[in-house]
């Protein structure tokens, strides 16, 4: 844990604030905000990315996904007085910020909003908007906590507006912290809570969790590619197969090609591949470069529309799939599954992907998954072989002997 010693806001005391460094595609951010009397009166931890839609000189659409949240400062942050509520305030660096706004009722205090900016003239980050400012996207929450609770939701928590797709999970937060203590006590949103179930698509009902779902046939194969200033920066072939598990419900699904859509962006750390159809809102692929010479999947965020019009989402970010060089492919022709948790599993069929270093659009070298390594089997097989003839010989052998011995019998 790095922990930066800010001096007072004007106003507002001490800020003592507690970045705890994750992985690439998103960051804990942890805030201790303390009044002048060195006491706790806001505390927020959590998890967020935001993915940015906009349309280029060239008149297409393109996304940008930000998640690399390791230059925060929270310049801004107050714990309030009689005429101002408590504020986080968060800048990643002088393109983006981010806003939360409090206020307080008799026995609760209220989210009351929360507002996003982002900054177009930025030419690492948006090289070819053909809109250029500073844009706001400003969501009403009104969500009302206990006082003296601390509001608590793990799971993913998406807000969208105009081309911003906000997402937050592992959300902890308190403000108007009582005495200086932090609460223990948790007040959970709906979708923490035990009593929520989610409905799942065309389920097939299980006896047990350890009986497998009824065999679906396979994926259509598609094909799916990203593309910057530089041309082909992304690209990606194979059949998904998604399966969701809720209560013993299993749900399987396959995704086709032909009804997907698919957007995406490219860096020199991080690349996303973006699809989305009908009944997927999204399905995120975030791959990452580690020890600056292989790249690996190392994230899969995806939200999907229910028929009883709830949303299941899932997102995890600790992911370590598809390992390969960079400037070669991976590549992994038999079935393989990633498993993002416990309740969604992706099968896939005929995979290729290179997320890096694409050169005139077509594929490097692939490395080969084990899966599809069958040269190890030539050794196995000569060596099984060999020893069922050694086998046969010595048997044969033995019985030659035995008849030898019988031809001389005492008489």
């Amino acid at each position: 844990m790095v922990c930066f010693r800010l001096s007072p806001v004007p106003g507002s005391g001490l800020v003592v604030l507690c970045l705890i460094l994750g992985a690439i595609s998103s960051y804990a951010l942890e805030l201790n905000l303390t009044n002048s009397k060195n006491a706790t009166c806001l505390y927020a931890k959590w998890r967020m990315n935001f993915t940015i839609g906009y349309e280029t000189t060239s008149k297409s659409n393109k996304t940008v996904t930000i998640s690399d949240l390791g230059n925060a400062t929270y310049n801004g942050s107050i714990c309030g007085d009689d005429q101002n509520g408590p504020k986080i305030e968060v800048q990643f660096g002088s393109v983006f910020s981010w806003t939360v706004n409090f206020t307080k009722e008799k026995s609760t205090y209220l989210i009351e909003s929360i507002s996003f900016s982002y900054d177009t003239n930025d030419s690492t980050t948006f090289p070819d908007a053909k809109k250029k400012g500073i844009f706001t996207v400003h969501e009403p929450v009104a969500f009302r906590i206990p006082l003296n609770d601390i509001f608590r939701c793990n799971s993913m928590l998406t807000a969208e507006k105009k081309d911003v797709i906000q997402h937050y999970w592992d959300v902890h937060v308190q403000a108007f912290v009582q005495n200086g203590t932090v609460s223990t006590k948790e007040f959970l949103c709906d979708k923490d809570k035990t009593s929520t179930t989610v409905v799942p698509v065309t389920p097939t009902t299980l006896p047990s969790p350890t009986t497998t779902p009824a065999q679906k046939e396979k994926p259509e194969i598609g094909s799916y590619s990203v593309n910057n200033t530089n041309g082909t920066c992304l690209l990606a072939t194979m059949g998904l197969q998604l399966n969701m598990t809720q209560d013993k419900v299993v749900t399987v699904i396959n995704i086709k090609p032909n009804t997907t859509d698919f957007t995406g962006s490219c860096h020199s750390q991080t690349a996303l591949l973006r699809l989305n159809g009908s009944n997927i809102k999204y399905l995120d692929f975030v791959f990452a470069v580690k020890n600056e010479n292989r790249f690996y999947l190392k994230e899969v965020n995806v939200s999907m529309y229910l028929v009883n019009g709830s949303v299941f989402s899932i997102a995890n970010n600790n992911l370590s799939y598809w390992d390969a060089p960079l400037g070669s492919s991976y590549m992994c022709n038999k079935e393989q599954t990633v498993s993002v948790s416990g309740a969604f599993q992706i099968n896939t069929f005929y995979l290729r992907v290179q997320p890096f270093n694409v050169i005139e659009g077509k594929y490097s070298t692939a490395q080969e998954c084990s899966l599809d390594d069958d040269t190890i089997l030539i050794p196995i097989i000569v060596g099984a072989g060999l020893s069922g003839l050694i086998i046969v010989i010595v048997i044969a052998y033995l019985i030659g002997r035995r008849k030898s011995y019988a031809g001389y019998q005492t008489l």
